[in-house]
């Protein structure tokens, strides 16, 4: 079992896709890390988030926009050999991506937002009142840099017929 780096994006968004939450990091006013499960949503390399309109997260975004979000999936234990604790693996699938913060305030876009969002985990069709759009905080995350892992990936056999 290998480690593979993928970089075309068919198989990062395929991962994304695949994901029910991914974790969000941020750097709170003290400087420590500080790590939340989010649902989410995914369209043409922004990354979209909801929450309260107040709370830690987002006083630590006010102070500092800057973002990582990871994706996880796929996950299954594996080993070379049941009696050996160093041969035991996860092979999982995953994505991080790093970028900045923008809250989104304008009600028609947070209305489109909320949609995707929506997309990620329902083909139904969804009205918000505008209570409900006011009330929430839309985060825009426009992908800065992104990396995708595939671990325990089985190695390739060689192709003998060349």
């Amino acid at each position: 079992m290998k480690t593979v780096v993928h970089e075309d994006q068919a198989t990062i968004e395929a991962i994304i896709r695949k994901c029910d939450i991914c974790f969000i990091g941020v750097i709170t006013p003290e400087n420590l890390p500080y790590v939340l499960p989010m649902n989410f949503g995914y369209e043409k390399g922004i990354i979209y988030l909801h929450s309260a309109p107040t709370g830690r997260v987002i006083d630590c975004l006010d102070k500092n926009p800057n973002i990582c979000i990871t994706f996880s999936t796929d996950h299954e234990l594996a080993f070379q050999h049941p009696q050996v604790a160093c041969s035991y693996r996860m092979k999982s699938k995953s994505v991080v991506a790093f970028g900045k913060v923008r809250f989104v305030e304008d009600m028609d876009k947070k209305r489109r937002a909320l949609d995707i969002i929506m997309e990620q985990y329902s083909d139904k069709h969804f009205e918000y009142s505008d209570p409900a759009v006011r009330n929430v905080k839309i985060w825009e995350v426009p992908v800065d840099q992104i990396s995708c892992k595939e671990f325990g990936a089985p190695h390739q056999k060689p192709d003998i017929a060349k």
